[in-house]
């Protein structure tokens, strides 16, 4: 059985451990332990998704209409570079240029926060207007 626990405060993180304690450990069933931390919500991920969308809406970028998926991967980019991560561009399969970026998905709820405070001022900055996210 899969046990899952947040560990927000010491009672969860206490609980936890009683939790490892009270298991039975052998070579036919071993168990693992990983420590992690939570990646984007699902708010989180709307909301973002809902910033780009609006932007997609009102920005061309280099005289171009992008959707919100290029502007996904402009904004991570950006945000990468603009945190001291950089960006990783390499040459493609077919010797275009690829940035390999960071997975959004994979962001913890800070990097995400982060990310979205980025795209915010951003829209700021360039009289964005955001809908109700």
């Amino acid at each position: 059985m899969k046990k899952i626990f947040i560990l927000r405060n010491k009672n969860v993180v206490d609980y936890a451990c009683d939790y490892l304690r009270s298991l039975e450990i052998n070579d036919v069933k071993p168990k693992k332990v990983v420590i992690d931390e939570l990646t984007r919500t699902g708010e989180q991920n709307a909301k973002f998704h809902a910033m780009l969308s609006n932007v997609a809406k009102q920005k061309k970028w280099m005289n171009r209409e992008l959707t919100p998926i290029q502007w996904k991967t402009l904004f991570i980019s950006a945000h990468a570079t603009a945190t001291n991560q950089g960006a990783d561009i390499v040459a493609g399969l077919e010797n275009e240029y690829v940035n390999i970026r960071e997975s959004s998905a994979q962001m913890s709820v800070a990097r995400m926060n982060s990310l979205i405070e980025y795209v915010n001022a951003w829209c700021v900055m360039n009289d964005i207007k955001m809908s109700e996210i």
